[in-house]
């Protein structure tokens, strides 16, 4: 099997990125129910920055008093893991503000969800817990994982047969580099969605194994 090294790798993959990467950004004003992040069907949410609060005087400001938007230094803490845990390497998700509004990061100031994030061409596999995932490039091309997951953060997914309390805990997200570390630079891999490859990030839930990569 040829051996690729890391610097080679980064290398193809910040070539092939640069070739077609589309840029977003989308705001949600306080009071609105969701927002929505969403790129086309062959490419995954690489989320880049987040901001629940305000920045400037401009963004979400009709109809409000000036002391409502006076404070452009207010930001909440820990947005941006919110915004990965529910969109990072998804084709498409949704963030419920009432998520959000955990908090008043500046009490008086009327506020928004600014969210940039970039469409990374992917192939994307989901295994559910127990089968294995098969990553394919053929003979030519080689894999770079641009990241995994293992857990649930739906419940849809992988929840046929299962009984509700397996898949209601949606919290559990366990971002891992077991799947870069075994795969990238090969021509085919096989890794098993399970506990005894991942551990178990939520005792008693139906997990799944994210993967997005791409063949370089």
């Amino acid at each position: 099997m040829q051996h690729f090294s890391t610097a080679m790798l980064l290398a193809a993959v910040c070539l092939f990125m640069a070739s077609g990467i589309s840029a977003e950004t989308v705001v949600t004003c306080e009071n609105d129910r969701a927002q929505y992040l969403q790129c086309r069907g062959n490419e995954v949410i690489s989320v880049q920055s987040a901001l629940y609060g305000r920045a400037d005087s401009i963004t979400c400001s009709e109809g409000r008093p000036p002391q409502q938007l006076s404070n452009t230094m207010c930001s909440q803490s820990g947005i941006l893991d919110l915004v990965k845990r529910s969109c990072e390497l998804r084709q498409r998700c949704q963030i419920n503000m009432s998520d959000v509004r955990t908090s008043d990061p500046c009490w008086g100031t009327y506020k928004y969800l600014q969210t940039n994030f970039i469409c990374l061409r992917a192939i994307q596999d989901v295994t559910c817990e127990h089968s294995t995932a098969h990553l394919r490039c053929g003979r030519r091309r080689v894999i770079f994982v641009y990241g995994a997951y293992y857990g649930r953060r739906n419940r849809r997914t992988c929840s046929d047969g299962r009984p509700q309390s397996q898949v209601e805990n949606v919290n559990c997200i366990n971002p891992t580099q077991t799947v870069g570390e075994r795969c990238n630079g090969r021509h085919f891999c096989s890794i098993e969605a399970s506990n005894s490859v991942f551990g178990d990030p939520c005792y008693g839930t139906y997990k799944y194994m994210e993967v997005a990569y791409v063949c370089i």
